[in-house]
């Protein structure tokens, strides 16, 4: 009797736990169920709704495609929307400059700011250039340069202040002056082959010695043009009011923005496209003889003659925009072939002239610029330029007769560019050799096929060769790619 109820009192747990068991079971199994369930609509719930809210919105990417639509645009070539214009101009010289950026902007296609020192008059025509801005107050800054003035200080803030636009999708803002010209076209050329990425700061030097030497060697001139990238300008931008404070006594911008380049330890990247021609008198001798890369800038216009004669400055530059639509990767190349019959040395200056001279000049005194312009320091003699050239001739026999680029048009046939070229008519002295007279042609006929490529590949001047000209007075020539084993030689 004292036994059975501790083993009663032992079993009963475990008979009450039996009896509890399938209870719980069937709650476990309802409560999966029902979680189950809920969960199935939930999710055929969401999948509705993202269904309908990607068909309202056009399937807006999921923000892994952002990412890579971000990269492929990265990785994208640069186009003319990249890059952003900064132009420095005054109100005094508007009405004569901005002519010169009309040549050049397409409002469609690019972006810009013109940078004004005060409010200027506009007209209709003016919505052709980019939109004008009034500089920011630069009185603070110190500016102790007796030979300059302190407009250098409005011009050398203009990466900084276009910046400050917020402008979207920007690769490289680049720098010019109201009578800079630029070749687009050329300028991506140039760019394309940097990653605008990282930190680069391009541009070319003076024609004059004494002006790198005064300046520096290692500084982009503003007039030329250069170009920033947009991770240099943002560099820029934290630290360049800082930098201007150290140096009141710099003369100019560019010298200005070459010192806070310096001091970001970004040096210059030369590319000698892009042209300040500090000179006086004729551009002829520097653009007959370019030097073999991609044209990008011209200036200095309103102190150099039209670079055709018998045309205004702005005239003869609308004529230079013929060539430059039909095949700006060609313009103002240099090639340079034979006429052996005659024993002439001819020179093509694609889209802008043709030389014909009598008797054999080498490549080599072919390529060099012929002085036919002036220093900067008027005083100065040849010496001071920064690059080779070679004296107009003498001879009466050697005087080239030239001939000035006239007209073009792409014949689709032909799959060529046909230029024509008329003669110069000024005075030729008397020429006692005997042999043949190119005062006999009116006119040079030069065939080229356009070449978009021309910088993809190792640089190279153009070959070019005479033809046989059915036409009387007329010389024909044929230019383009050099074929193999062809070489410039009598």
């Amino acid at each position: 009797m004292g036994e059975k109820p501790m083993w009663e009192g032992m079993r009963s747990p475990i008979s009450h736990h039996h009896r509890t068991f399938p209870k719980l079971l069937l709650i476990l199994i309802l409560f999966v169920s029902l979680t189950y369930v809920v969960y199935t609509l939930k999710l055929k719930l969401i999948s509705t709704c993202n269904h309908n809210h990607n068909h309202n919105h056009n399937h807006l990417p999921h923000p892994r495609l952002n990412a890579t639509a971000l990269l492929r645009r990265q990785q994208e070539p640069t186009r003319l929307s990249h890059l952003v214009f900064g132009i420095a101009a005054s109100a005094k010289l508007w009405e004569q400059r901005k002519r010169y950026i009309k040549l050049w902007y397409r409002p469609r296609e690019m972006r810009g700011v013109v940078w004004l020192d005060h409010k200027v008059n506009t007209d209709p025509s003016d919505r052709a250039l980019p939109p004008l801005r009034i500089s920011a107050d630069t009185a603070n800054f110190k500016y102790t340069n007796k030979q300059g003035h302190r407009s250098a200080i409005r011009i050398s803030r203009i990466v900084s202040e276009t910046l400050r636009l917020g402008m979207k999708d920007v690769r490289w803002f680049v720098m010019g002056d109201d009578d800079t010209v630029f070749v687009t076209q050329n300028l991506i050329r140039v760019l394309t082959k940097y990653d605008h990425n990282h930190f680069y700061y391009i541009g070319s030097l003076s024609e004059s010695h004494l002006q790198n030497i005064f300046f520096s060697y290692n500084m982009a001139y503003g007039g030329g043009g250069f170009a920033i990238s947009y991770p240099l300008a943002k560099a820029l931008y934290t630290m360049q009011d800082r930098c201007i404070q150290r140096y009141p006594a710099l003369y100019g911008s560019d010298d200005r923005m070459h010192a806070c380049m310096a001091e970001l330890g970004v040096p210059l990247t030369k590319e000698i496209g892009f042209h300040q021609y500090d000179v006086y008198g004729n551009l002829f001798g520097l653009l007959a003889s370019h030097p073999v890369t991609p044209l990008v800038s011209l200036h200095h216009l309103d102190v150099v003659e039209p670079i055709f004669p018998n045309a205004t400055r702005v005239e003869a530059l609308q004529r230079l925009t013929i060539p430059m639509k039909l095949d700006s990767a060609g313009l103002m190349q240099q090639s340079i072939c034979y006429d052996k019959s005659k024993s002439w040395t001819v020179s093509v200056s694609w889209g802008f002239a043709v030389q014909i001279f009598r008797g054999v000049f080498s490549p080599r005194e072919m390529e060099m610029p012929s002085r036919t312009f002036l220093n900067w320091y008027r005083r100065a003699d040849y010496t001071a330029y920064a690059f080779n050239t070679r004296p107009v001739t003498r001879n009466p026999c050697q005087k080239p007769f030239i001939f000035y680029f006239s007209k073009a048009k792409y014949n689709s046939t032909m799959q060529q560019i046909v230029s024509e070229y008329e003669r110069h008519r000024v005075p030729h002295p008397e020429c006692r050799w005997k042999m043949a007279n190119p005062a006999a042609l009116d006119k040079v006929e030069v065939y080229k096929k356009p070449d978009p490529q021309l910088w993809d590949r190792a640089p190279r001047r153009n070959c070019c060769r005479v033809k046989k000209s059915k036409e009387k007075g007329t010389m024909v020539i044929d230019v383009g790619m050099c074929r193999e084993g062809e070489v410039s030689e009598t």
